[in-house]
């Protein structure tokens, strides 16, 4: 008799089934100590449903969910009081233990609870990471993986990776940012267009071109031993086409069907507008962002549960400082709801901040947490934090406008600031000159860097939480309309091996990059210390004739900030000023190191802002 036979007899026997087998265990392993006290792990495996499962260490089992297809198992456990350590979960069929699978359970880090996400104090740096720095070319292609690097391709993978934002977190450093920001690393294994991984094929490891699971927690230790946060690019709403789970659904309603495909109407309003029709509705929050990216079902309460526990894992394992979530809007919002607070129930001092692509504030206060907005219709998000878009419209017209008018130039940032009063919590809100889906603040611009100081003067001192995009710094150009997306996110020079110099360096910049940059680390390693820039209340004055005068202010602190938008030199009389002024008489100011005299008049450069430190 054969040895194959002979073990297969054996199986048979012992009641194990040779073809018996766990494919996905999901979440992979837990820890004790946790808020959420019940776990459901997800099992799949051909034909697993045919199974009783049961757990040692009397561990009890709160629930057992089978779906119509036989290759699911959801088991939810009640893990209070259970105590780090291994469980063993045995699959069984009439009542004889057919296979055994461990489960461990892992001892908590101490305070995870209490981690300290971002705020107003931070300012993030916003990362492509394909296309920042190329650490490990080695993993530039992955036999796994369906696309290949190819750098020449403006569109394709150009092999940045999680070692070279590593290798650059003291440039990150010394820039004056204290977060960063990457877009999705997760796997994301699309035929083309896979760099910028938001359609994820599996949301529980790194997609193996950027590195690893352990290569990602080396990066937050590493960035955390220099006070750095780390903030991870979430994705709710939908997955990529190519996952696994798409590929074999666990119910039928795990994504939203037509059935099929439907593609999203993307008006986000229509979630709040009281007078839409239930179609509109539906093809919004049910409708897919793409017809590769298959809209993700949050009213299914397994759906919610996974994602949420998803979100959890990975802020414990890497040991996390925030989340970037993707088209917040576009999700159920009574799902993304419950998946926000449960996060924020398990770490109460975490920060959110979702990505509402709105053009009125009232709109996008509807999304952040206990917004006045929201609650006229019962509804809260527990969002703590969404991004200003409204500011950024703001911002990429009004440094090009000389004559203010009624309603041009500097009188846009001042109508902004006006609707202040519908957020909930201003401070806690996003402000950025552009990012990974905007056309480059600096091409806008057409490279005018008195233009750039003034934009990112007020990105850098009004209220809020600053974002920077990477190269915007230098001066990065980058044109969406006319070259698609790959444009706007160029690589960084000098993140390759054979690039011509290194922009990371000093030496390795051109004359108007180090401009860029010198201004940058100038303005921002100031802000770092300046509790009056993070927290202290803005107070501004009518823009007139296309200057703007605001202050932010506390009860130690008052800094003054003039911007001079026009293209002539202009001098402004300082008695309209007094209330913000009071009994200062002079000041420094931040950018040039001169002192400035508040007794009379004050002459202001064209087309430049002061950042004055009241004395």
């Amino acid at each position: 008799m054969r040895v194959s036979n002979l073990l297969f007899l054996v199986f048979l026997v012992c009641g194990f089934s040779v073809n018996a087998q766990i494919d996905h265990m999901e979440p992979p392993f837990w820890w004790s100590g946790m808020q959420q006290n019940e776990l459901q792990i997800m099992f799949h495996g051909k034909d697993i449903a045919q199974y009783d499962v049961a757990v040692s260490n009397d561990v009890v089992i709160n629930g057992i969910t089978k779906t119509e297809n036989p290759n699911y198992v959801f088991v939810t456990l009640d893990l209070k009081d259970v105590a780090a350590g291994t469980l063993k979960i045995d699959f069984k069929k009439k009542g004889k233990v057919t296979f055994s699978k461990n489960y461990e359970v892992k001892e908590r880090r101490e305070n995870s609870a209490l981690r300290q996400g971002f705020d107003a104090s931070d300012v993030m740096y916003l990362i492509m990471p394909d296309r920042f720095a190329n650490g490990d070319p080695k993993n530039d292609s992955s036999k796994e993986m369906l696309e290949k690097a190819d750098r020449d391709n403006l569109g394709g993978r150009h092999g940045g990776d999680i070692q070279g934002i590593i290798d650059h977190l003291d440039y990150i450093e010394e820039l004056g940012a204290t977060a960063v920001w990457s877009t999705p690393l997760l796997e994301d294994d699309d035929p083309t267009y896979s760099y910028h991984t938001y359609a994820q094929s599996d949301v529980y490891n790194i997609d193996p071109r950027y590195g690893t699971n352990e290569d990602y927690k080396r990066l937050s230790a590493e960035m955390h031993k220099k006070d750095l946060k780390l903030i991870m690019d979430y994705v709710t709403n939908h997955w990529g086409a190519e996952h696994w789970m798409i590929k074999d659904l666990p119910t039928y309603t795990w994504i939203h069907q037509f059935p099929g495909y439907a593609n999203s109407n993307y008006r986000m309003t229509t979630q709040m507008d009281q007078n839409a029709s239930a179609r509109d509705l539906r093809y919004c929050v049910d409708g897919w962002f793409t017809k590769t990216m298959p809209d993700l079902n949050q009213s299914n309460p397994l759906v919610t549960t996974y994602l949420l526990q998803n979100a959890i894992w990975w802020i414990e394992y890497a040991d996390l400082d925030g989340f970037r979530v993707d088209t917040y809007s576009y999700n159920d919002k009574q799902g993304i709801a419950a998946w926000t607070k449960g996060i924020m129930d398990e770490y109460p001092n975490f920060n959110i901040v979702g990505e509402v692509w709105m053009h009125d504030q009232a709109q996008i206060s509807f999304w952040q947490k206990d917004s006045p907005i929201s609650a006229i219709q019962s509804y809260n998000s527990y969002l703590p934090s969404v991004m200003d878009f409204t500011f950024h419209d703001a911002l990429t017209s009004m440094f090009n406008e000389e004559d203010q008018g009624w309603g041009n130039g500097m009188m846009k940032a001042y109508e902004n600031f006006v609707n202040d009063f519908l957020y909930a919590d201003i401070d806690n809100i996003l402000v950025f000159a552009g990012n990974h889906d905007t056309n480059r603040i600096n091409q806008i611009y057409k490279g005018d860097l008195d233009k750039y100081k003034l934009a990112m003067t007020l990105v850098f001192t009004t209220r809020g939480i600053p974002q920077v995009y990477y190269g915007d710094e230098l001066g990065m150009m980058g044109d969406k309309d006319a070259k698609g997306d790959g444009d706007i996110r160029r690589d960084f020079p000098g993140g390759w091996q054979g690039d011509d110099a290194s922009a990371f360096t000093q030496a390795g910049r051109t004359d108007n990059q180090n401009e860029f940059y010198a201004f940058t680390k100038k303005l921002l390693n100031y802000r770092k210390n300046k509790d009056v820039l993070h927290f202290g209340k803005l107070m501004q004055f009518l823009p007139e004739d296309n200057v703007y005068v605001y202050f932010r202010y506390n009860e130690k602190e008052t800094v003054m900030v003039v911007m001079n938008n026009n293209s002539e030199d202009k001098e402004i009389s300082l008695d309209r000023f007094a209330e913000g002024i009071k009994e200062h008489t002079s000041g420094t100011d931040i950018l040039t190191g001169e002192g400035v005299d508040l007794s009379g008049k004050l002459k202001i450069n064209a087309k430049s802002p002061m950042v004055i430190e009241l004395k």
